[in-house]
């Protein structure tokens, strides 16, 4: 079961669209890049990374990164390996979760360690990290490696946090925003910064773009949250209530926790921390969720850090690249459930 939150679609659709339109040329060659560099000898990488590279995704994060490069006026070609690079370490993770989380299904797809197994998924996970390394150095820049590699240990060091707090209901919303800041706000941070740093625009202007990335990422990451009680299942790509079924502590949760009685924390304890699923599990908590507003309440948050997001490129002139990324937060906070 699934309460759908209606959304204004047009409004969505145009946020991604001219975004891109806005790039459109570089996304071309981003894409031949990335299956230029998923080619193997070894038969089952290219099968494994195909598998999730070709299915849907909307290659948000590298459109990130070509639309702050031209905020930038980054005029080479650098970028375009930036943004494989960034698409290769967002894949690698996605394959990485997947075995984590013993997940089912990615992008509407079966996930690939449901057709090859964990332990191949692993490593073609490792595989691309490899090759978004070797693009960065490619790109000759320090700065932008310095950057990127951050960025995988952060996004590691959250996998590690989530994996502590995971099915543990006392988790507060400080720890939880802890989490996601490192493991997903921080690749769209690195994604948005790197062309401002390539072009080396002033610090102001690099730090802008990484605190518009950041803030957009957590942004995105709550909406998910949301989805996951209130979406359909056809636009998440996955069921409904995976996150519930995998024992994730979530914000909603979080909020239903805080607010509940003792009796519905009982329920959240056994359900999270005990894994016990009955039949109609996601529907009670479906409705404890909407009781205490909690799904209303993490779009509220999303919203909040849509707008920092929004203010933190105020610093910049107006331009196409500004509008795309600014219509970019509408996307992300008002995406269809």
């Amino acid at each position: 079961m699934g309460v759908v939150i209606p959304l204004e679609e047009p409004r969505r659709e145009a946020g991604i669209q001219a975004l891109s339109e806005l790039v459109a040329a570089d996304l071309e060659r981003v894409n031949a890049l990335i299956l230029s560099r998923t080619g193997s000898d070894v038969q089952m990488i290219p099968e494994v990374a195909n598998h999730l590279i070709s299915s849907g995704g909307k290659r948000l994060r590298p459109l990130l990164t070509l639309a702050a490069a031209k905020l930038a006026s980054y005029t080479g070609d650098g970028h375009v390996r930036l943004a494989a690079s960034v698409e290769f370490m967002h894949t690698a993770t996605l394959l990485h979760d997947d075995v984590v989380d013993e997940s089912e299904m990615r992008r509407g797809k079966l996930a690939a360690r449901m057709m090859w197994g964990n332990q191949a998924s692993v490593l073609v996970g490792d595989f691309l990290l490899g090759q978004a390394f070797k693009m960065m150095v490619e790109v000759g820049s320090l700065a932008c490696l310095d950057i990127l590699s951050t960025a995988a240990t952060v996004i590691a060091e959250g996998e590690v946090m989530q994996l502590a707090a995971a099915k543990n209901i006392a988790t507060t919303e400080d720890e939880y925003l802890a989490v996601i800041r490192s493991k997903t706000a921080a690749l769209f941070a690195a994604a948005c910064e790197v062309g401002p740093a390539l072009v080396q625009r002033p610090k102001p202007e690099q730090a802008a773009c990484r605190s518009y990335g950041a803030n957009l990422g957590i942004a995105f990451q709550l909406v998910d949250d949301a989805l996951d009680y209130g979406g359909r299942e056809a636009k998440l790509g996955k069921k409904v209530g995976d996150d519930l079924r995998e024992g994730k502590i979530t914000l909603p949760v979080i909020f239903a926790v805080r607010r509940g009685t003792p009796g519905e924390r009982e329920f959240w304890r056994k359900t999270l921390e005990d894994g016990e699923i009955g039949d109609n599990t996601l529907e009670i908590a479906i409705d404890l969720l909407q009781r205490h507003g909690a799904i209303d309440e993490t779009l509220a948050r999303a919203r909040h850090y849509g707008t920092i997001a929004r203010d933190a490129l105020a610093l910049f002139p107006e331009s196409e690249p500004k509008k795309a990324m600014l219509d970019v937060v509408d996307f992300v906070t008002s995406r269809a459930h």
